[in-house]
């Protein structure tokens, strides 16, 4: 059984679990997954599009479908208990099925830790209870878990595997039908419909003031797997500007920007190993960020930030994530060709801060290894 409940965790499923295929073909997979898990051969009984929720009000809203899925698993694992349960991230859901596991007696792979070291740092007690081997992507990590007494393997980051770019910029931006010559700015929504919600209409207002200063700029928007073009169409109905939208490539159109508009979360880290310029935003329900306020304890939201461990990218957060405030910032990105060139050296000391690669190999191995032994802490 495999678990992810968001548009990262399906791209990170489908590389683990190909990787395992290739080292065992008899193994069979099933559990909450997106189409790119499906297409590796997981065969998903939830789809990972009705999951992707972030905050207390919206998780509320989504309830009826998140307890119905948590029930459907915790009946599987207690009637047909599976070999092994791969969870990956998604620790409000992930940890409660974990709990189950632990009563049917069913090993656990966690997979990309909880982020323990921002808020709810109790939740390593319940893991240390619970599973039986964590997959963390952070070295900073291991020391979190060996303190607890989990046992737990450093296995990269899957994303230094997953972005290879080899086209130029201007490559790149034509492969997609744009103008090589022409400014292009991408606009990154999230991957969840209420960040679509709450975060899309800043993004194009923004857009609609950068075309007042760059009259010849184009714009391009890719749509995550958890989302389809109805759950933006009507944000762009009236709009001023007719962004290209893609669902395909997603490192390519990447580089093919001059830069990016993206909301705080797993494509930060891919921007900013692909090198390109952005501003990160990012807005909560107004409950969900008051909440947030007092119980996240990190500087930064974005990815590539906290792995640095400063500010490489400017953070727009709640009221500061207006039109002009990220028109602003990305005015000045274009414009000023020295903030470009400090911020794109910055960003390309990220890779080496995340080790090798080779991630979801190993964390395939870890779990047929876990399959296989017969004795091991459940």
């Amino acid at each position: 059984m495999i678990v992810a409940g968001e548009a990262s965790g399906d791209i990170y499923g489908a590389d683990l679990v190909q990787k395992a295929l290739a080292l065992d073909a008899g193994v069979h997979f099933f559990g909450i997954g997106g189409s790119r898990m499906r297409e590796s051969g997981v065969t998903t009984l939830v789809d990972s599009a009705e999951m992707a929720v972030m905050g207390l009000v919206e998780v509320f809203k989504h309830f009826g479908v998140i307890s119905a899925a948590f029930l459907t698993l915790k009946k599987i694992l207690q009637e047909h208990p599976p070999e092994l349960l791969i969870l990956i991230d998604y620790p409000g859901f992930n940890i409660r099925l974990a709990k189950a596991a632990k009563k049917a007696a069913v090993k656990v792979l966690y997979y990309i830790s909880p982020k323990v070291w921002a808020w709810k740092a109790g939740r390593i007690r319940t893991i240390a209870a619970t599973v039986t081997h964590m997959a963390v992507i952070f070295p900073f990590e291991v020391p979190l878990y060996e303190k607890a007494g989990v046992p737990v393997s450093f296995v990269g980051h899957p994303m230094l595997d997953l972005v290879n770019v080899a086209m130029s910029r201007a490559e790149a931006a034509a492969s997609f039908g744009l103008d090589p010559s022409r400014k292009t700015v991408g606009l990154f929504p999230g991957s969840r419909r209420s960040e679509i919600e709450r975060i899309l209409p800043a993004i194009l207002a923004a857009a609609e003031l950068l075309q007042t200063r760059f009259p010849a700029v184009q714009f391009v928007l890719p749509l995550a797997s958890t989302l389809t073009r109805e759950d933006i169409s009507p944000h762009l109905n009236g709009v001023g500007i007719t962004p290209v939208i893609t669902t395909e490539r997603i490192h390519d159109l990447i580089r093919g920007c001059d830069a990016i508009i993206s909301v705080s979360g797993t494509v930060t880290l891919e921007i900013a190993l692909v090198g390109t310029p952005m501003v990160i935003i990012y807005k909560l329900a107004p409950l969900t960020y008051q909440v947030a306020r007092r119980v996240v304890k990190i500087a930064h939201i974005g990815l590539c930030n906290i792995v640095a461990g400063q500010s490489l990218v400017k953070e727009l957060i709640q009221d500061q994530a207006n039109p002009e405030a990220i028109a602003d910032e990305i005015t000045t990105i274009l414009a000023n060709e020295a903030y470009r060139a400090i911020m794109t050296a910055k960003l390309a000391s990220i890779r080496e801060q995340l080790g090798g690669g080779g991630a979801a190999l190993r964390t395939a191995s870890l779990a047929l290894d876990l399959i296989n032994r017969k004795q091991d802490r459940v």
